[in-house]
């Protein structure tokens, strides 16, 4: 699994549980990066290209994955539901046969569904340590333990996850050395990273995601994926991390979580209005 490299700024590592982490706006910044590890996957790659629509509804789709996440951690059980249930339709049709060239595929597949909620472990952790400090040994296993159990895994069980934080480890470097990223789903990565319609205030900060999540991506994903990389953009990636990692620890709680709160805010308007 990839391991923070970027020097922080002064101050002592502060250790998160994973409540804390799972409500950190830092967190929005590695979106694009799980998204691309996910497609990477054969599997959930062909799902995607063949049930979704990113060139066109990107914050759509941006919005869900955050509603859940947030919802996983920080909703009542019962809103949790309701979140559950509504992603559990959007997820019915997604399924494939396999062909002579493609695998199968199915939203419900568990074996997936871990993937692609470890993409989402994974990320939060990675930008937790570049940003807050590398944890001890016992933090980073109970940072693991909170994860797997918080529901973010759909119809993954807890027990159905990686024993430990350093089996988590070895299954990650394992999978990474399996994805295989197609023709197809390189245009779905430029739909990503390049989307279409969004408001002019976020697509300033375009230039900016895209060197993070190129950066934070393991080097045999980037390739695959043909994202430039080259002296400079590192250069220009590792000062990023080392100004949020200086600044962002910084900012007031208010700050840091209105994300969270603003979804949770507007998920339970929705609620209200009979959209469960």
């Amino acid at each position: 699994m990839t391991t923070a490299r970027t020097a922080r700024g002064p101050g002592a590592t502060r250790e998160l549980t994973y409540r804390q982490l799972a409500g950190e706006a830092l967190c929005l910044a590695g979106g694009g990066r799980a998204l691309l590890l996910q497609i990477a996957h054969p599997a959930v790659g062909r799902g995607v290209v063949e049930h979704s629509d990113f060139a066109n509804r990107m914050l759509d789709r941006f919005h869900a994955t955050m509603t859940f996440l947030y919802a996983a951690t920080f909703a009542t059980p019962a809103e949790f539901e309701a979140v559950r249930r509504r992603v559990n339709q959007a997820h019915a049709p997604v399924r494939g046969a396999a062909t002579a060239t493609q695998p199968a595929y199915s939203a419900f597949d568990r074996e997936l569904q871990l993937w692609v909620a470890a993409t989402l472990y994974a990320t939060m952790a990675d930008l937790g340590e570049r940003v807050f400090g590398a944890p001890s040994p016992g933090a980073r296993q109970e940072l693991y333990r909170e994860a797997t159990r918080s529901g973010f895994g759909l119809q993954v069980r807890p027990d159905e996850w990686p024993a430990t934080e350093a089996d988590f480890r070895e299954y990650w470097d394992d999978m990474v050395g399996r994805l295989r990223v197609t023709d197809a789903t390189r245009v779905v990565a430029g739909q990503i990273l390049h989307p279409r319609g969004v408001p002019l205030w976020l697509r300033a900060t375009l230039p900016d995601a895209r060197i993070v999540t190129t950066g934070l991506l393991p080097p045999s994903v980037r390739d695959q994926f043909r994202l430039p990389w080259t002296p400079s953009i590192e250069r220009g990636f590792e000062r990023r991390m080392r100004v949020a990692a200086t600044v962002y620890p910084r900012l007031p709680d208010r700050l840091r979580q209105r994300p969270r709160d603003l979804y949770l805010r507007r998920l339970r308007r929705s609620l209200e209005g009979g959209g469960g």
